[in-house]
C-alpha cells in the first residue's frame, strides 16, 4: 500500500480486520519493519486520540516519530497557488511539503475542511498536495471529507462486539453548538457500505450527506423509527452539505440527542462515538456511561487501525 485515504486503499475488509486482531494480540511483532525509519505526523488541526494512537502505532513498529503542529511550531503556510504572499503567511506548502519529505519515510496528515469552499474541501486540496509533492507515502489522519483511520477502528470494534453476522448499524445525527465537517459521517458511511451490514442513516431534513458517501444506506428522517431493532448506534454531528447551506448549522434540535428512551427502542444496542463528545448535546450522561457504551474500546482500536495502515505502508517501501 502506497497511500491511505479511503476504504478502497485497505483492500479486502475481512483480511484487514483479521490482520488488526492479530496485531492486537502482539503489537510489537513487526518492529523490524520500522527500524531506522521515520514517521512524520503533520497536524493542521487539534488532536488527542489521533495524535496519541498514531504515534504509539509508529513506535510499536519500531519507528522514530516526528510530530509537527503547523499552527504552533512552524511558519504560517500558504496553501493556494497563484496568490501574492504579502500577508502573514511566510512559506508556501509547495516548498514545505518536499522539505518535510526529506526528513522522513512516511507522512501522516491531519487537515480539516474549511467549511467555506465546498469545491476546495471535496477536492481534498491539502492532503492531495502532500501526495503529489511529498515524495513519500501519505496517509490521512483526517482530511476534509474522510477520517479513514477512525472508520477502520469503528469497523474493528463492531466486528469485535457484534452478536449477529449482519447487525443493524445506525448512524444518527445529533445536535452540536458549532459547525463540524462531514468527514467522520462520510467516512463511516463509506466503510459501512463496504460491508454487508444493515446500514441506516438518520438525520433531520437538510442534513443529507453527499450521495457518493450515502451509497446504498437507507435514509430515515424519523430517528426513533431508525433506532428500532438496532444493534449499534453511532452518534455524530455534522454541518449541512447541500448548497446554499454548506458548512452551516441549520438545526440544533435537542430532540435528536441520544438518550435512554431512544436506546430502549434498540436491540440493546452498543453506543459508539468517535470522541470528543459534547455530553447532553450529542448523548446523555446515562447513555455514554452505560455498560453498552463502547466509546473507550472504540478509541483504543485507533492504535490498531493506525498500526495496520503504517505496517502495510512499510511493507511496500
Amino acid at each position: 500500500m502506497r497511500h491511505f485515504t479511503n476504504v478502497r486503499d485497505i483492500g479486502d475488509l475481512q483480511a484487514a480486520v483479521a490482520e488488526a486482531l492479530e496485531i492486537k494480540r502482539d503489537r510489537f511483532a513487526h518492529q523490524y519493519l520500522g527500524r531506522n525509519k521515520t514517521l512524520m505526523m503533520v497536524f493542521f488541526n487539534l488532536s488527542l486520540r489521533t495524535r496519541l494512537s498514531t504515534q504509539k502505532a509508529g513506535m510499536n513498529l519500531g519507528m522514530n516519530v516526528i510530530v509537527l503542529d503547523v499552527n504552533q511550531g512552524a511558519w504560517k503556510l500558504e496553501t493556494e497557488r497563484g496568490v501574492v504572499m504579502d500577508g502573514d503567511k511566510t512559506e508556501h506548502l509547495l516548498e514545505a511539503i518536499p522539505v518535510m519529505g526529506c526528513y522522513c519515510d512516511v507522512i501522516g496528515v491531519r487537515a480539516f475542511a474549511g467549511l467555506t469552499d465546498k469545491k476546495a474541501d471535496y477536492n481534498e486540496e491539502v492532503i492531495g498536495q502532500f501526495i503529489r509533492y511529498g515524495g513519500r507515502p501519505v496517509f490521512s489522519m483526517e482530511a476534509a471529507t474522510r477520517h479513514p483511520l477512525q472508520s477502520f477502528a469503528d469497523l474493528i470494534t463492531i466486528e469485535e462486539y457484534k452478536k449477529t453476522e449482519r447487525p443493524k448499524v445506525v448512524l444518527t445525527w445529533a445536535p452540536h453548538p458549532k459547525a463540524l465537517p462531514q468527514a467522520v459521517p462520510n467516512s463511516f458511511a463509506e466503510w459501512m457500505n463496504a460491508t454487508d451490514y444493515d446500514f441506516v442513516i438518520t438525520h433531520p431534513e437538510g442534513y443529507e450527506l453527499a450521495p457518493e458517501f450515502v451509497g446504498n444506506a437507507h435514509i430515515e428522517y424519523d430517528q426513533r423509527k431508525a433506532f428500532e431493532g438496532a444493534d449499534f448506534i453511532y452518534a455524530k454531528n455534522w454541518s449541512a452539505y447541500a448548497d446554499p447551506n454548506y458548512g452551516l448549522v441549520i438545526n440544533k434540535d435537542r430532540a435528536w440527542t441520544v438518550d435512554t428512551e431512544k436506546m430502549a427502542l434498540t436491540n440493546n444496542a452498543r453506543f459508539m462515538h468517535c470522541l470528543p463528545v459534547r455530553r447532553n448535546m450529542i448523548v446523555t450522561d446515562e447513555v455514554i456511561e452505560a455498560p453498552t457504551s463502547i466509546v473507550i474500546p472504540e478509541a483504543a482500536n485507533r492504535e490498531i487501525s493506525a498500526q495496520v495502515v503504517i505496517k502495510r505502508i512499510l511493507e511496500g517501501l
